[in-house]
């Protein structure tokens, strides 16, 4: 199936310290290219995979579950660690949960990144979605929660049913296991983002166990803040926080 454009994965060999950047639910690596870009222009070895289903069509999602995106997660993460003495994940939305189930399985993550993270939501139509998903495979979705004109983050605009049910199942297993993520945290989110609730963040830094949890808010983007006008921001504290990991 042929990929949406800007949907190729990304990877740069660099020195000793790794990254491993994660795009959202329905999105592709178009919405962390920038980030990822920025990591490994300032030297470091960095991967940004096209988690399975994402990137094409968005049928293509349904026939996936969040164990096929964590395992590519993981694949790239053991090529990082191959290559690095330290690796850091960064993720956006759900790939920043994503990241946190890394975190909670494998001891090599020694830092993370999460950018508008999501582990729940409050809409009221989540009731209904195993309902709707044995009914329907899609609905419409809003894409491009994105302050600055112009920007698109190459998502699906239909939600695909069956892959968000079972993205629910990824954040009950996340909010189940998050005493286990004891690494340093670095939580990036926007004050103003139409896509997950602020709860999101607070429930995220009030449970894990990590000792290090640092908190920074965006004024002037909304949710897809890796390509809003607070871009650079991200990416300038990101890598500030996982060089700051690797030296400890």
């Amino acid at each position: 199936m042929p990929l949406t454009n800007g949907a190729e994965p990304f990877t740069a060999q660099g020195d000793r310290l790794g990254v491993l950047v994660l795009h959202g639910f329905r999105g592709s690596p178009v919405s962390v290219r920038g980030w990822a870009q920025h990591l490994a222009a300032s030297g470091h070895t960095v991967a940004a995979p096209r988690l399975p289903g994402h990137g094409t069509r968005w049928q293509d999602l349904n026939r996936t579950t969040w164990r096929d995106w964590y395992t590519e997660a993981a694949r790239n993460l053991e090529w990082l660690a191959g290559r690095s003495d330290t690796v850091v994940v960064m993720g956006l939305s759900n790939g920043a949960t994503l990241g946190l189930r890394l975190a909670q399985q494998r001891r090599d993550v020694a830092g993370l990144v999460c950018v508008n993270p999501q582990v729940h939501s409050e809409r009221p139509e989540r009731h209904l979605l195993g309902a709707l998903a044995r009914v329907v495979p899609g609905v419409p979705a809003d894409v491009n929660d994105i302050k600055k004109p112009g920007m698109d983050e190459g998502a699906y605009d239909r939600l695909p049913l069956r892959a968000a049910r079972s993205l629910t199942s990824l954040w009950a297993v996340v909010k189940s296991d998050i005493h286990k993520v004891s690494a340093p945290l670095l939580v990036i989110r926007s004050a103003d983002d139409h896509v997950v609730e602020p709860s999101n963040s607070m429930w995220l830094m009030a449970n894990v166990a990590s000792r290090d949890v640092r908190e920074l808010v965006l004024e002037d983007s909304f949710h897809v803040a890796t390509l809003d006008n607070d871009a650079e921001l991200v990416y300038d504290a990101s890598m500030r926080f996982a060089e700051e990991v690797a030296q400890a």
